[in-house]
C-alpha cells in the first residue's frame, strides 16, 4: 500500500435551518449519537473511535460548510498546504488550534471551485461505543457533483497525495487508505454536493437501519443494491433538510496490486444500475436532492 498524507475522511460540517430537528433527526432516527453543543453549533459522533462525524450548523439554508480529512501524524502540514495552493487551492486558514471535540491543529482550503476542506491533525480517538449492527460505524465516503470530473480528480490526486482507483463514464473514485473510495466525483452541470456515506458494520446493518427509517416514514430514495465500483452495499435516503445520506456496508478494500478500471470496466444491461439488478431506479426526488446542495 502506498503511503497517503491522509489518512482518512472524518467528518462534513453541514448547516441546516432547524438545529433541534436536525439534531433529533440524526440521534433518534439514523443512529448517531451527540457527541457536545455549544451555541448554534452540534457534534454528532457515531459508534467508532472518532470525536465526531458529522458537525451541524444553524443557518438560514442548507449547505455543506466542509469536509474534514485527517492528516498522517508524520506529514507536514505546511507541505501539503503548499501542495494545494500550488494546485489552484485557495488558504482559508493556517492550521490552528482546534475548537471542537477531538481538539488536534486543523488548516482549511478551498479548492479551486470552491470547495471547502479542513485538514485535522493530532485529534484525539474517542472509546468506542458497544457494536449496534443497526448503527453506523464512522464516514464511508463524500460523493460531490463536478462539471468536470477529471479536473477535480486531478486535483485530490495530484495536490493532496489521493490515488485513483477506479474511473466510470460517470464518476472518478480516489482513495487515501484501503477503502476503495473516500471521495466519488460525479460528472453533473453544477458543482454540488452529491450525498454523504455512512459506513455499517454488515451488509445486514444496511438493511436493518434502512428498515428503521422506513418504520419512521422516510422512503428509500434508492436502493438496496450492490455497487459496481467499490462493491459496496447501498441505500440512499432524503433526510428533512434535502441532504441525500447513505447507509453502506462492505467496501472493496484494495492495495497497490489493484489495476485502475476505466469505464469499459463498469456497464450495465439497460435498465440495471447496480451489481445484483434489484436497486429500482432513483425517486425523483433523491435525483433532484443529490443535485441541490451547495458548498458554502
Amino acid at each position: 500500500m502506498a503511503r497517503f498524507p491522509i489518512t482518512g475522511l472524518r467528518s462534513v460540517d453541514l448547516t441546516v435551518p432547524d438545529l433541534a430537528a436536525a439534531i433529533d433527526f440524526y440521534t433518534a432516527v439514523w443512529g448517531l449519537d451527540l457527541a457536545d453543543r455549544s451555541g448554534e453549533r452540534a457534534w454528532l459522533r457515531a459508534t467508532g473511535t472518532d470525536s465526531h462525524v458529522v458537525a451541524l450548523y444553524a443557518g438560514h439554508a442548507p449547505d455543506i460548510r466542509s469536509m474534514t480529512f485527517r492528516l498522517a501524524d508524520d506529514s507536514d502540514p505546511a507541505a501539503l498546504c503548499e501542495s494545494a495552493l500550488a494546485h489552484g487551492a485557495t488558504l482559508l486558514h493556517a492550521a490552528r488550534a482546534a475548537d471542537e471535540p477531538g481538539g488536534g491543529a486543523v488548516l482549511a482550503l478551498r479548492d479551486p471551485m470552491g470547495r471547502a476542506m479542513r485538514i485535522v491533525q493530532g485529534d484525539t480517538p474517542v472509546a468506542a461505543l458497544p457494536d449496534d449492527p443497526a448503527r453506523p460505524e464512522r464516514l464511508s465516503h463524500v460523493n460531490f457533483n463536478s462539471d468536470d470530473v477529471d479536473r477535480d480528480v486531478a486535483f485530490f490526486t495530484e495536490a493532496l497525495g489521493f490515488g485513483l482507483t477506479d474511473r466510470s463514464k460517470m464518476m472518478g473514485f480516489v482513495r487515501t487508505n484501503a477503502d476503495h473510495h473516500t471521495i466519488v466525483i460525479s460528472t453533473a452541470p453544477v458543482n454540488t454536493l452529491n450525498h454523504v456515506a455512512f459506513q455499517m458494520p454488515s451488509w445486514e446493518g444496511v438493511m436493518l437501519a434502512a428498515g428503521k427509517m422506513i418504520d419512521r416514514s422516510f422512503p428509500i430514495g434508492w436502493g438496496p443494491g450492490r455497487h459496481g465500483p467499490g462493491d459496496n452495499v447501498f441505500t440512499y435516503f432524503v433526510d428533512p433538510f434535502g441532504f441525500v445520506i447513505e447507509y453502506t456496508a462492505e467496501v472493496l478494500q484494495v492495495d497497490e496490486s489493484y489495476r485502475v478500471g476505466s469505464p469499459e470496466d463498469w456497464t450495465w444491461p439497460p435498465g440495471r444500475s447496480d451489481q445484483w439488478g434489484i436497486a429500482p431506479p432513483k425517486t425523483a426526488e433523491c435525483k433532484a436532492a443529490q443535485l441541490a446542495i451547495p458548498f458554502a
